[in-house]
């Protein structure tokens, strides 16, 4: 289902990723999650947009709805798959980049799962050296990495431009198997994840991590490749609280409900407060299948008169809301 009509640009805009995951724990914990700020919150604000894909798009659906909240979207630059992020965190976004992430693959009996870099304690330490190994691999393929941190390089080069990739947040955690035929398409990646396999698993970072009973590092995840064909204007991003999406991609439900209540005593409370006093205010919940995005409109008579007699009938609790996504 394709967006509809999402609110315009607004100064207090919350995008909240993983309000609900697909996973079964996460699904039976809604009809006992009480949320009374959401809930009162929805209440107040008007339903305007809303996209459901599936749960195995090459993009999350915070990643989609980030992509139109600040204009990625709609400048056209954004295809599935061929969301350019790390251009579009560039000084040179019409340059074709990409961001690679060290990761585990762990290899079980009948499928293998990709753990990123911030899952496995890496350090600069130790990702330094595999970054430095793997560097002059990928300038003989025409890409150039540069370091940014422990968990993420920055590549550039021509042939990342029409490069179609799964996103980091898809494949954490999971099977990588539903996830490597986009990238299986392209042989010049396919060769420089080998080469890299190869130089990781000889290289003495590993064995000291193994020593340490660590993860080793065995090989990269690539991840917001493409580029823009013209500079988008600066946007103003939305707020987008963290603490659901790392619960979510642990597994961990007792911290994601957790994590729900806060959200909903904190962030969603003051947007409550706002909405309120008339203040224009967006709210923007995604799911793994989908997104839903509610904003503040004023209401005229008639529509004030008709929410007072459905309120008579019982207010529905917000993870009705939530089901869907």
């Amino acid at each position: 289902m394709p967006a509809s009509h999402p609110a315009p640009e607004s100064a207090h805009h919350l995008l909240v990723p993983f309000a609900i995951a697909s996973a079964p724990e996460c699904r039976a914990l809604l009809s006992g999650l009480t949320l009374p700020g959401l809930t009162a919150l929805l209440a107040e604000l008007t339903q305007v947009a809303t996209e459901i894909g599936d749960d195995q798009d090459l993009d999350a659906p915070h990643e989609r709805a980030l992509a139109l909240a600040i204009g990625l979207q709609t400048s056209g630059e954004a295809r599935p798959g061929r969301y350019p992020w790390a251009a579009a965190a560039s000084e040179q976004p019409l340059q074709p980049q990409a961001w690679f992430t060290p990761s585990h693959f762990q290899v079980g009996m009948d499928q293998v799962t990709l753990l990123p870099g911030d899952r496995l304690a890496l350090t600069d330490t130790d990702a330094r050296p595999l970054f430095d190994a793997l560097a002059p691999f990928a300038a003989e393929d025409g890409i150039e990495l540069r370091y940014e941190s422990a968990t993420r390089w920055r590549a550039t080069g021509e042939p990342l431009r029409e490069l179609a990739c799964a996103s980091l947040d898809r494949v954490s955690g999971r099977s990588v198997a539903d996830w490597t035929p986009a990238q299986g398409r392209h042989p010049l990646i396919t060769r420089l994840q080998s080469e890299a396999q190869m130089l990781f698993y000889t290289h003495p970072v590993n064995d000291r991590r193994e020593a340490a009973r660590q993860p080793i590092v065995n090989g990269f995840w690539v991840h917001g490749a493409g580029a823009l064909s013209q500079p988008i204007a600066k946007p103003h991003w939305p707020a987008q609280p963290d603490t659901l999406r790392q619960a979510a991609l642990l597994g961990d439900w007792a911290s994601w409900q957790r994590a729900w209540q806060a959200l909903d005593s904190g962030p969603i409370a003051e947007l409550l407060a706002r909405a309120r006093v008339g203040e224009s205010v967006t709210l923007t919940l995604c799911g793994e299948r989908g997104w839903a995005q509610w904003a503040w409109r004023p209401r005229s008579l008639g529509q004030r008169v008709r929410l007072v007699v459905q309120s008579l009938g019982g207010t529905p609790s917000a993870w009705k809301y939530l089901e869907p996504l």
